[in-house]
């Protein structure tokens, strides 16, 4: 009796098999939409809309930017003016060689203190 059973036992899997193979798979496609724009309609897939301002519309997606303390990202402007800092002493130098040095620590620190706080809005 079992061995009668086998063989429709793995008869009816094959069938079953085949009929999940043969069906067809259902499409899905995401899609960014901006501001009031329609989400388009499709009969033959699903559609998925994700709804951004309008704002964001020609902007590099918030994923893909970079980070800015990213020395990578940092304009040649800024690593100009960092550089025009190395090795100055004296006045406006932040260094502890030379009279008035603490001015120019003070001034460093309130540039810093701008800089972050410009980076937080």
């Amino acid at each position: 009796m079992k061995a009668a059973f086998l063989p429709v036992l793995a008869a009816a899997l094959l069938a079953v098999s085949a009929a999940a193979q043969a069906a067809p798979r259902e499409r899905i496609t995401r899609i960014t939409v901006y501001g009031n724009d329609p989400c388009p309609v499709s009969e033959t897939e699903i559609v998925v809309c994700a709804r951004r301002p309008n704002q964001e519309r020609y902007r590099i997606p918030e994923e893909l930017r970079s980070n800015a303390d990213d020395p990578a990202s940092q304009s040649w402007a800024q690593r100009a003016e960092s550089l025009e800092y190395v090795g100055r002493t004296g006045t406006q130098s932040c260094s502890t060689v030379g009279p008035g040095g603490f001015t120019g620590c003070w001034e460093q620190l309130m540039r810093t203190a701008r800089r972050e706080r410009a980076r937080a809005r």
